[in-house]
């Protein structure tokens, strides 16, 4: 759904009890890993029923309780780095 409209290629992706991890090939100049986050994040909130404990600033904010707020990310800058990252 998501890489239907942002389109991207993964290249490895592990779920952890409490994180994930994904390295992702985009498209040439396009550095939108935040716009495809925020999407992946809002299709899969809807799957799944509201039950979660939310805190008052998550609820003002219309935000799920099942996600992390924030993440980081790395831009990957030539063979021998993405070598490192993907032998987890």
């Amino acid at each position: 759904m998501v890489r239907e409209k942002q389109p991207f290629h993964i290249d490895a992706w592990v779920v952890l009890p409490d994180h994930r991890h994904a390295i992702w090939t985009l498209p040439a100049g396009d550095d939108q890993y935040s716009n495809r986050w925020r999407a992946i994040k809002k299709a899969f909130s809807k799957t799944i029923p509201n039950t979660e404990y939310r805190s008052a600033t998550r609820v003002k904010r219309h935000e799920r309780g099942i996600w992390q707020r924030r993440f980081w990310e790395h831009t990957i800058i030539d063979d021998t780095d993405y070598a490192a990252r993907i032998c987890w």
